[in-house]
């Protein structure tokens, strides 16, 4: 990533709390609020250790290699890029973690785990990808074992009343965001808390972060538009720059309520 600060070890938004947005001048640590994401999504879930840890969706390990050293624990990641899950197999053994997780490129909407084989199923930002999202959380409720934790931080469209849609212009944003970054249809956080009850989770609970992750687009498009950062993407080639260019329309959609950052946890009876 590095776009804002960050040190490529965290695929995902930071999280910024009091003290890190910026208040009387003072400058945003973008590296500290991606550590603080993961931190901040497992107190609010009530997370204070597990012994096997899935990241599904991992990208790089980053989430598990610190839940790891956290906590002592196992883990496991899938990912479908090769590249990412090399690049996270390594980073485990330079970390000194290489007996502590493991990588592998595998279908997150069928994976390759026996039923109930961990006591924490964590997906940060993986959900929006997702094309099937009641294929997703079926699979990870299955692969959870009974009394684990299920968490899911994800992009989610606001929440519609019943029988309502998004507004054209809704649609049209996220449509554009979507296929600068190859996304299928996005759900509401309402979508997946009908989902978790449908698998039969209970102790649902959700949360809308939108406020606390809005410094990271500003930070980010910040980044691009200098001369590294234009340089950068040219080098990256033409998928990375459509993406780039629809940036400021996930400003948009945070700051118009049509995109929400959202959490859901979830327990397996």
């Amino acid at each position: 990533w590095g776009a804002s600060g960050g040190d490529g070890t965290h695929m995902h938004h930071g999280y910024y709390g009091k003290g890190n947005r910026g208040e009387n001048g003072t400058s945003i640590d973008h590296a500290r609020a991606q550590v603080d994401m993961i931190d901040e999504s497992l107190r609010w879930a009530g997370v204070t250790t597990c012994e096997k840890v899935l990241d599904v969706g991992c990208g790089i390990g980053g989430s598990s290699r610190h839940m790891a050293r956290k906590f002592g624990c196992r883990g496991e990641g899938v990912t479908l890029s090769p590249v990412q899950a090399g690049r996270a197999n390594a980073l485990a053994e330079e970390e000194g973690l290489g007996d502590k997780v493991r990588y592998q490129v595998a279908d997150a909407l069928a994976m390759p785990f026996e039923d109930g084989s961990f006591d924490f199923v964590w997906s940060m930002e993986s959900g929006e990808h997702m094309p099937d999202k009641t294929k997703f959380v079926n699979e990870l409720a299955r692969v959870c074992a009974p009394g684990g934790r299920i968490l899911i931080v994800t992009w989610c469209h606001r929440v519609l009343d019943e029988g309502k849609e998004l507004e054209p212009a809704e649609k049209v944003l996220l449509d554009r965001i979507c296929d600068a970054y190859y996304l299928p249809a996005w759900c509401s956080i309402a979508d997946y808390e009908r989902l978790a009850r449908e698998a039969g989770m209970v102790d649902i609970k959700t949360e809308d972060w939108s406020e606390e992750v809005k410094p990271f687009w500003k930070g980010v498009i910040a980044t691009a538009l200098t001369w590294q950062g234009v340089l950068g993407l040219i080098k990256a080639g033409p998928a990375t720059l459509r993406g780039a260019l629809v940036m400021p329309l996930m400003q948009t959609g945070l700051a118009t309520g049509t995109i929400k950052f959202n959490l859901i946890t979830m327990r397996k009876p």
